[in-house]
């Protein structure tokens, strides 16, 4: 199974002042961990990790946080998946499951996981898993 990190657990791996900083490397460092990338989650977590009020100190640094995803993906059994599923796929995703805006990203992320045989990996622990047709439990792995 490989694991497609949100950008939640991702910022939580590279600021060891995160809240869930412990939770996201206990799971990285799981022997034989594969895991995936995304453009949604790649752009999200440099994103975060430069709004001007990101952290104690602020903006970490664009080129920082880009060279972060550049080490962790060769140094880390990890694949990129483009994002090749729609939101607008009725076929794959039950809008009548989805309760607000909230639920979007990690409906899409988990609708994106699903098509590639992976699992989501999230620290939300209300991601819509019946949003997403023809997910099961072992498609979201909340930490």
């Amino acid at each position: 199974m490989r694991y497609l990190l949100d950008v939640n657990v991702w910022v939580a791996l590279f600021d060891d002042a995160h809240a869930h900083s412990a939770r996201a490397n206990a799971f990285i460092d799981k022997r034989g961990i594969k895991i995936a990338t995304c453009p949604l989650v790649e752009n999200g977590v440099v994103r975060v990790m430069n709004l001007p009020n990101y952290g104690k100190f602020g903006a970490t640094g664009i080129e920082q946080v880009r060279g972060q995803l550049k080490r962790a993906a060769s140094e880390l059994n990890h694949e990129f998946w483009p994002d090749d599923v729609s939101i607008r796929d009725d076929t794959r995703i039950d809008f009548s499951r989805v309760f607000g805006h909230n639920q979007i990203t990690d409906v899409y992320l988990l609708t994106l996981a699903v098509a590639h045989s992976g699992a989501l990996v999230t620290f939300d622990q209300h991601v819509a898993l019946s949003a997403v047709k023809s997910a099961a439990e072992k498609n979201l792995h909340v930490l």
